[in-house]
């Protein structure tokens, strides 16, 4: 047998390669766990088996609205329900997500939309000013708008043609849907800022966003079940992917609208809890809370942290209150956290503030990601240094992107 063979043998075929994608994660999760909750919001609760049916009702209802593969579905919503579901039921539409970032103005919301050709907008309310100035900006065709009703908010314009708990009723809650026919078709169109201030596309695909989800699991040791609250807008980097590794690990979402520390406080210590992620401004708000919120939560958390570089005091500070962070360094065009601060087993019998000296530092690759992918290179050298901690640097990703 001639050594060509081998490559021969393993020809793509159904029998022995299906494409990687997280939304089979999903229907694991419904299938294997469906009394599990799945999301939390006030006094809403779903379950996997719930969501699953949620998310195939918006997939279908897409469909009936004339969504196709390769269409864009956009959204302008807080961390609620709807903004999860729309990670699984826009993708298995066939369409693309494009998650608009809520802190943007009319002038780059409507410049998303039409360079994202949006065929849908999902609205919340509380941004229906910003997207109604943002449409009539718009000079080719514009989206159809649903509205996401909230309780949670009762204030705000309602621009829509209808809204999303009704638009779900017209969807079938058993649609057949598939997984992608090449796991290199894009799941999501993220915009991120270029030097000169404007955006630029980047688009990522389902195998990426399935490795991501992941390698999140893989980064954090993180447990079965776990508990993760949103405090990581899901519009940054669809979430670092994490609504992709919470279905993986059939978690439960507590989904926050805003930011406040005696919501955060008070989620964790209700629903104790066990990870969540943000950037400094986030946890310097926890560090210097006033200390009578944190009363009665006795258990740790597991936080990452990215963004700008944390400064120590936030890090020794989140290690006295009981969250234990660690370092990632996140890119839309790498899916998110692609480095990561690994801790050392022997760090833990140092002092907190040399802990959080070694949790500063710059990262290494994260599980899923090929070292050549992230080369360490000075200004002046064309060659990677090794992690001597000497030598001032750039960390390197390859990205692809699209005009």
């Amino acid at each position: 047998m001639g050594t060509n063979a081998y490559y021969h043998a393993f020809d793509h075929r159904r029998a022995n390669h299906a494409p990687l994608s997280p939304l089979s994660f999903l229907e694991r999760a419904a299938k294997e766990y469906p009394d599990q909750i799945s999301i939390i919001y006030g006094a809403t609760r779903y379950m996997w088996a719930q969501t699953y049916v949620r998310c195939r009702r918006l997939a279908s209802a897409l469909t009936k609205r004339g969504v196709r593969a390769g269409d864009t579905v956009a959204t302008l919503l807080p961390n609620t329900p709807a903004m999860f579901e729309a990670h699984f039921g826009v993708p298995m539409a066939g369409a693309v997500l494009n998650t608009l970032n809520t802190r943007l103005g009319a002038e780059a919301i409507a410049f998303m939309l039409e360079h994202g050709e949006a065929r849908v907008l999902l609205c919340d309310p509380e941004f229906s000013a910003t997207a109604s100035r943002a449409l009539g900006l718009m000079r080719h065709r514009r989206p159809i708008v649903i509205n996401v009703e909230d309780t949670h908010y009762q204030r705000g314009l309602r621009i829509g043609e209808l809204d999303y708990e009704r638009f779900l009723s017209e969807g079938d809650p058993q649609m057949e849907w598939s997984l992608p026919s090449d796991e290199g078709n894009p799941i999501a169109l993220n915009y991120a800022s270029s030097a000169d201030g404007s955006s630029r596309g980047v688009l990522t695909h389902h195998r990426g966003a399935y490795l991501s989800a992941v390698s999140n699991v893989l980064a954090w040791s993180m447990q079965q079940h776990p508990i993760y609250l949103w405090t990581l807008p899901m519009f940054h980097c669809n979430g670092w992917c994490f609504p992709w590794t919470m279905a993986l690990q059939a978690g439960t979402n507590v989904c926050l609208r805003r930011l406040d520390p005696c919501a955060i406080f008070a989620a964790i210590r209700k629903h104790r809890v066990t990870h969540m992620c943000g950037a400094p401004v986030v946890y310097d708000m926890l560090v210097n809370a006033p200390a009578s919120l944190r009363e009665g939560i006795a258990h740790s958390i597991q936080g990452q942290i990215a963004g700008a570089t944390p400064p120590g005091a936030i890090i020794e500070g989140c290690e006295r209150i009981g969250i234990e962070l660690t370092r990632v360094s996140d890119l839309a065009e790498v899916y998110g956290p692609a480095a990561v601060c690994a801790r050392q087993r022997d760090w833990a019998r140092l002092s907190i503030e040399n802990q959080a000296r070694l949790n500063a530092r710059q990262s290494v690759a994260s599980s899923m990601l090929p070292a050549p992918a992230m080369p360490v290179v000075p200004p002046v050298l064309p060659e990677p240094v090794w992690a001597e901690s000497q030598t001032i640097a750039e960390v390197l990703f390859r990205e692809v992107m699209f005009d």
